[in-house]
């Protein structure tokens, strides 16, 4: 008691739904269509009616009571509410951000990407540009019949 499976899928889902409603605000990008709030809604109660199915299971292969698994449905959403006001109230205060700027995290290089990069659209980016500074045209390339390599030409 609870059902730490109705739990854990309670904290995912609105998790989820929590950041695509409220936090996350798609930037303009050049490589991808960000989604828009009609699709992020979809997908928050797609994931709410998984969770929920989920939850319904447990139930019905008679792995708990309906009573274990409400009870860990509602500490899933709760914690979620929870750790989503934390950060919220962290990100907002500035707290969040004294934190990462100290030597220790800048060290191990942590960041907070959640909300301020779109890291679909930087990876992307970035991936291009070393792609373009590495790239050599196709005929300068020859394939080594043996292994299937492709292998520099030598210039003589």
């Amino acid at each position: 008691m609870p059902s730490s499976h109705a739990q854990f899928v309670a904290y995912f889902s609105f998790s989820l739904s929590l950041f695509l409603l409220l936090r996350h605000q798609p930037h303009p990008s050049t490589t991808h269509t960000p989604l828009s709030f009609s699709i992020r809604a979809l997908v928050s109660l797609l994931a709410i009616a998984s969770a929920c199915l989920v939850a319904a299971s447990r139930v019905y292969l008679n792995y708990h009571t309906p009573k274990q698994v409400l009870v860990g449905f509602v500490a899933g959403i709760a914690f979620a509410v929870v750790w989503f006001t934390f950060t919220s109230i962290l990100r907002r205060s500035g707290v969040l951000h004294a934190i990462l700027d100290t030597d220790l995290l800048r060290m191990g290089r942590w960041r907070d990407l959640v909300v301020e990069e779109d890291l679909q659209d930087s990876g992307w980016v970035k991936w291009e540009e070393r792609r373009r500074k590495r790239s050599v045209p196709v005929e300068s390339y020859k394939r080594d019949t043996g292994s299937g390599i492709l292998e520099k030409k030598k210039r003589r």
